[in-house]
């Protein structure tokens, strides 16, 4: 039998392009309508719709949560006070919004480029991620000019002075003093820095488009890049996947705190914008990565327990676990759930990574040091985007009035160095772990096998004894990547052959 197949021919250019174009509007749309929904949902909960236009603020939240810079500012006049507007700033991503548009993003991006077979040219390639990125950057244009919008707020809203009297009618009707300063009419503007967000906009899907190709495993890359099949993306998708999950862990734990709450909806607005923030600050910080950071005036509030009480008594002092344990010692539970997370990470890379005849010392010493250098990108990575800075002004929110101010950030060479030990060390004891269980190389993609030789199984792999073509997608190995010529019926649509 004769295991040559033919070759399709190329579709015509104008075919590819549109594809390119469709393929790339398909992705983009679906982020932003995510991310819109997302951002629109979050301030519905959280009550912010009550103080003012939820279109504007939505389309600031989105700027945002790309990395875009919004700052607000207002009419002091209006408390009571003269001279001109003063200035805020707020510098944080809410990562829920932004994780959502990825998603979308990355996996229609990732869709796309199925039907390319075992490789995709470069050139297409970057085509398509060209197209993804200058459509992203151009309706990001647009977010930016809507979120410059002025909003005109009314302060009975937002003390709950409409309320008949009452005191949780607004988002500030209960902090001490804020209520006598803010007047019924007020004057707040978002403004956004258009020429900053907009490289940032760009950076960020550039980012997402690096990533998913890399976590992906069932996507083909150009030739030269044959070895991240094998070398980056098992312990990339393991992490990429433990991460996502404790991300869904920690909207699970929100709509379980929200059930016996007496305002629910704040609790899954505050958990769709910043879920992601929260769990990602927790896992470097957990595995000992040294944090830094201030907190003054109404906005320790917002911090969980015991963070508030660290950043108030012990102001100066780098935030680790073991002081944050002096305060709390459930907080040593956060420690050991992130070091499960990297055992898990660890074991789920080894059953993706193939096995080739190694011995056992030998691939779990492959897989520590594949999961350190992922875990040395991944963890940096992570420190950066969970860090916070805002400044708020009396001309935004009166809180200024008590000198509010929150900072927080992450040591970078810290997460560089503790992410390459904790990855090193669970990627071999998960390996050891996979070995002993039998998963060790069980759920490999085909791209990591490479491609076969001439006439033998793929090279190195001891457990393929059939010859390498079998392993192909093909007519007798259904596979999306497969598709038969122009000339060529197709083979899953012939009918049986009769007897």
């Amino acid at each position: 039998m004769s295991t040559q197949t033919s070759t399709p021919h190329a579709p015509p250019r104008s075919t590819v392009r549109g594809g390119v174009l469709l393929s790339a509007i398909s992705a983009v749309s679906w982020g932003f309508l995510a991310m819109a929904g997302v951002a629109a949902l979050g301030l519905h909960l959280l009550g912010a719709d009550t103080a003012g236009s939820l279109g504007p603020m939505t389309a600031a939240v989105m700027v945002m949560a790309v990395g875009g810079h919004v700052s607000p500012s207002g009419d002091v006049a209006v408390f009571g006070l003269s001279g001109a507007g003063a200035q805020g700033a707020i510098e944080i991503m809410p990562l829920g919004v932004g994780l959502v548009g990825a998603l979308l993003v990355g996996g229609v991006f990732l869709r796309s480029l199925r039907s390319a077979g075992l490789e995709i040219g470069a050139g297409e390639l970057a085509a398509r991620a060209g197209a993804v990125a200058v459509l992203f950057v151009a309706l990001l244009g647009g977010l930016a000019w809507a979120g410059q919008d002025t909003i005109a707020v009314d302060g009975s809203s937002l003390t709950g002075g409409d309320q008949g009297g009452g005191d949780d009618g607004g988002l500030f009707g209960q902090l001490p003093g804020v209520g006598d300063l803010i007047d019924p009419k007020t004057s707040v503007s978002f403004h956004v820095d258009t020429v900053s967000s907009l490289l940032a906009g760009l950076a960020w899907v550039l980012g997402v488009l690096v990533i998913a190709l890399l976590v992906s495993r069932r996507t083909p890359l150009p030739r030269g890049l044959a070895a991240v099949h094998r070398g980056v993306r098992p312990a990339a998708s393991a992490l990429c996947a433990v991460l996502l999950l404790a991300v869904a862990a920690g909207w699970a734990a929100a709509g379980f705190a929200a059930i016996g709450d007496d305002h629910p909806g704040r609790i899954m607005g505050a958990a769709l914008l910043g879920a992601p923030n929260g769990v990602w600050l927790g896992v470097p910080l957990g595995l000992f990565v040294r944090w830094q950071g201030t907190a003054t005036g109404e906005l320790v509030q917002v911090l969980p327990h015991p963070l508030d009480q660290l950043l108030t008594m012990k102001v100066g002092e780098p935030i680790t676990p073991g002081r944050l344990a002096e305060l709390d010692d459930r907080v040593w539970l956060l420690t050991a759930g992130a070091a499960l997370m990297m055992l898990a990470a660890g074991a789920l890379a080894a059953t993706r990574t193939p096995l080739w005849g190694a011995s056992r010392a030998g691939f779990a010493g492959r897989c520590a040091v594949r999961l350190g250098l992922v875990t040395a990108a991944a963890f940096p990575l992570m420190v950066w985007l969970t860090g916070v800075r805002v400044d708020a002004d009396l001309s935004v929110f009166g809180f200024n009035a008590v000198g509010a101010g929150l900072d927080l950030h992450g040591s970078l060479p810290w997460a560089l160095l503790l992410g390459a030990a904790w990855g090193a060390g669970a990627g071999g004891v998960g390996a050891l772990l996979a070995l002993v269980t039998g998963a060790a190389g069980r759920r490999v993609s085909p791209y990591a096998l490479g491609r076969p030789t001439a006439g033998t199984g793929v090279a190195g792999d001891s457990s393929r004894t059939y010859p390498g073509i079998a392993y192909q997608p093909g007519p007798y190995i259904p596979s999306p990547v497969f598709r038969p010529g122009q000339d060529e019926p197709n083979p899953y649509k012939q009918p049986p052959q009769q007897p």
